[in-house]
């Protein structure tokens, strides 16, 4: 799949999302200061863009709007740059995940790009971080995920300084984070065993320090967004589903009142379908409880 992105937009585009040469701090920066200078698109625009994309493949559209967000990518990658991965990695990561939305993404649907592309972007992000803390693959389960990000804010939480935990502190952390006790023992371990070099000295404080547990961490906890992530796609993906079994009226009077921003007036809709306001309403109220319903009953199901 990312292949098949790498090869989707233009060579010129490519160069840019790929954040090719940005390999010291001069040429990093060169790389902010050209992203910052590319316009930042109007709703509308974004609209346009999208929708060229997804209707005709269009390769400029898709550059320009891919091109707007480079940005919000530098952002984001800023904000995980205390986990030991250069930004510059960070920051190609994120373009990738920019791309992988830009497949996804459905501009019918109502969002801004820019919201739905979050998600991607720090998926392929955290996905760098954890591939590259250690040899040995970790945090391969969304609980691990937590522990993993979350490991020393729970610490600092609970007050607890050491290293090794006891019996007591990990469960006091697995408490604390809702997760099972075997993946804090699980990971805390494998945080503390960093991979080390061959050419080490075995008297070497280096190897170890416990860097992630000091690390500063004012940031929102990151399991809550990658639940919101799974929460979000989850929905987005039964939404598609049950939308498209409505009839199309009720399809449409739906999504104009409850998905577009803004929504379309009870009045324009009366007006389009030959039918009174008040019909409008029912319908959409009548789509909407249906709608509520089969999303909910297959969620918990």
């Amino acid at each position: 799949m990312k292949k098949e992105i790498k090869t989707t937009l233009p060579a010129t585009q490519n160069n840019i999302v790929a954040a090719r040469g940005v390999n010291d701090e001069n040429s990093l920066a060169q790389y902010i200061q050209m992203v910052q200078k590319i316009p930042v698109l109007t709703a509308e625009q974004e609209y346009e863009y999208a929708t060229q994309w997804v209707k005709s493949q269009d390769k400029i559209a898709a550059e320009k709007l891919v091109a707007s967000h480079l940005r919000l990518v530098v952002s984001v990658a800023y904000d995980y740059k205390n986990y030991g991965i250069p930004v510059a990695d960070l920051i190609a990561s994120g373009n990738m995940g920019l791309m992988e939305a830009l497949q996804k993404f459905d501009p019918e649907k109502g969002f801004r790009f820019s919201t739905y592309a979050m998600f991607w972007i720090k998926a392929e992000i955290y996905e760098t971080i954890l591939n590259n803390w250690s040899i040995v693959r970790i945090g391969t389960s969304a609980n691990q995920k937590r522990v993993f990000f979350n490991l020393s804010r729970a610490k600092r939480a609970l007050g607890i300084m050491d290293s090794n935990l006891s019996d007591e502190q990990t469960k006091q952390i697995a408490e604390y984070l809702e997760v099972p006790e075997k993946d804090v023992q699980r990971m805390a371990t494998r945080v503390n065993a960093r991979d080390l070099s061959l050419n080490t000295p075995m008297n070497s404080e280096d190897g170890k320090t416990d860097i992630l547990s000091n690390l500063a961490d004012n940031r929102a906890p990151i399991e809550e967004t990658l639940e919101q992530m799974e929460f979000r796609r989850r929905g987005y993906d039964l939404l598609k589903k049950h939308l498209s079994k409505m009839s199309e009226r009720d399809r449409e009077i739906l999504t104009a009142r409850r998905l577009k921003q803004p929504a379309i007036t009870l009045e324009a809709l009366s007006q389009k379908y030959g039918i009174s306001r008040e019909r409008v309403r029912q319908i959409e109220e009548r789509a909407y409880n249906k709608l509520r319903d089969a999303i909910l009953s297959e969620a918990n199901g």
